[in-house]
């Protein structure tokens, strides 16, 4: 290995490490929390083609006179994406013809999905440092460029096995300054999806999580016939080539065969994630986690416009869970594959009550029970517990009493050799101001037992039922 490529990697192994392209920690956090609600809204309404010729003369020059975009020629698809990155990112991009060119609004939605399913499964602020490996990262490594663009404490490793999309992908990185922050790594097919371990990086490189956008088709002859099958022509046009396209198995095969790695490397990634084509896949994957006995995993829908659809899955094998917004899918046609509820309202003030009360007595509910700790902040209006066991049952009532009239106490019961303090449920509960009712949530951030959390949501709402 070069000493360029090895101080690169040391250099992601180490994503709170400074230099010239990525600020100091906490102002890297500052940027995430003032920029997000920017980048989050970019894309909420359809995309005004007349007003980004105005901006852009290359794009003036492939837009129709009637105002419209020729989605099917090749040249106007590729000119709107080098457009969007340019005025939405300040990125630059150079692709060749018969690769694929990435819809930006529908990779921004994976890095939208990644930042909060990142922030919301940790205790940290949101914004802290991450290293993500991007597999099959293609000609125009977007989702690395996309990422380092919008978080500047996050670095990323884009693998490829095709060569000329290595050469691109590359050439992007320097286009845009960013060799210090994002490396692209050359894979043979028979090598790991995940190159943490072995000969290939000898351990040095640090991943927080994976995400990648797989083949759909099975073989060129699925490809074409999938084609040849759709009464109306497609809506844009579509440059990939079959590396890009095809693989043994499609989308399930790739994205089993990551799987199959997460059961070996386990927490040394945090999350593994993945986009999908197709709905149908969803529900196959699910029941390879739930398989595998893994429990912590989050799903969402990508919907761009009216014509396109996408989804996203993630798993992780350690116990900090993300939030409901980004876990669950909400149409109940998705109840069977989602994970459990992360999120119980466990009150409902009518308009006029004040929420002194109910403040008063969360604090005061939570701080007597035996806690391994609780945090109040004023400002968010928000509490943060955590608790090695069911410390609010009539059961653990009793077994405090049996214990207080013994000489031993509640942690010498401990099996030998385990931790008495483990965390088994970590929590926030939060008074949540809306119109015209505000209401007391109990969130599930840590963890791996839904039942010890669905029972501290009803004790909650037994507590403070009178406050209504």
């Amino acid at each position: 290995m070069s000493s360029k490529k090895r101080k690169v990697l040391d250099d992601l192994e180490q994503p709170g490490r400074k230099s010239q392209a990525a600020p100091a920690s906490q102002q890297s956090l500052n940027v995430a929390a003032s920029d997000d609600a920017h980048f989050r809204h970019l894309y909420d309404r359809e995309l005004d083609f007349k007003q980004l010729a105005e901006k852009d003369v290359d794009f003036a020059a492939v837009l129709q006179e009637n105002g419209h975009l020729d989605f099917t020629e090749p040249k106007a698809v590729m000119q709107l994406t080098k457009t969007l990155l340019s005025l939405d990112f300040n990125l630059k991009l150079e692709l060749p013809d018969d690769r694929l060119c990435p819809p930006v609004p529908n990779r921004h939605n994976y890095i939208l999905w990644l930042k909060e399913l990142v922030d919301t499964s940790s205790y940290e602020p949101p914004g802290r440092p991450a290293c993500g490996l991007d597999i099959g990262t293609g000609a125009s490594c977007i989702y690395p460029l996309l990422g380092t663009t919008q978080r500047p404490s996050w670095r990323f490793v884009a693998t490829d096995i095709d060569e000329k999309s290595l050469q691109y992908a590359r050439e992007n990185v320097a286009l845009n300054h960013l060799e210090d922050r994002i490396i692209v790594l050359g894979r043979q097919p028979e090598d790991t999806l995940i190159p943490l371990r072995g000969r290939e990086n000898e351990k040095v490189i640090h991943i927080d999580f994976t995400m990648m956008n797989p083949p759909f088709y099975e073989s060129e002859d699925d490809m074409l016939s999938s084609a040849q099958s759709k009464v109306r022509p497609p809506h844009s046009a579509c440059t990939g080539a079959p590396v890009e396209m095809v693989c043994e198995g499609g989308e399930i095969a790739h994205i089993s065969r990551m799987l199959e790695e997460s059961l070996v490397l386990k927490e040394e990634v945090q999350w593994y994630t993945s986009m999908l084509g197709k709905a149908s896949s969803v529900e196959t994957l699910v029941d390879k986690l739930k398989a595998n006995g893994i429990d912590n995993y989050a799903i969402t829908e990508f919907i761009q416009g009216n014509k396109t659809r996408r989804w996203a899955l993630g798993w992780s094998f350690g116990p900090m869970r993300p939030a409901e917004h980004v876990a669950r899918v909400k149409t109940s046609g998705w109840k069977k594959v989602s994970p459990p509820v992360l999120a119980i309202e466990v009150l409902s003030l009518h308009p006029g009550r004040s929420i002194d009360h109910a403040i008063t007595r969360i604090n005061e509910v939570m701080r007597s029970l035996e806690l391994l700790s609780w945090n109040w902040d004023t400002d968010a209006r928000k509490g943060t517990g955590r608790t090695r066991e069911n410390v609010w049952s009539r059961a653990s009532r009793r077994k405090k009493m049996r214990d207080q009239s013994t000489s031993f106490s509640v942690l010498s019961s401990a099996a030998p050799g385990s931790d008495p303090v483990q965390c088994r449920l970590g929590f926030d509960v939060a008074v949540e101001m809306g119109v015209p009712t505000t209401t007391v949530t109990v969130h599930w951030r840590e963890g791996h037992d839904a039942v010890m959390f669905e029972s501290l949501g009803g004790f909650l709402q037994g507590k403070l039922k009178d406050l209504r």
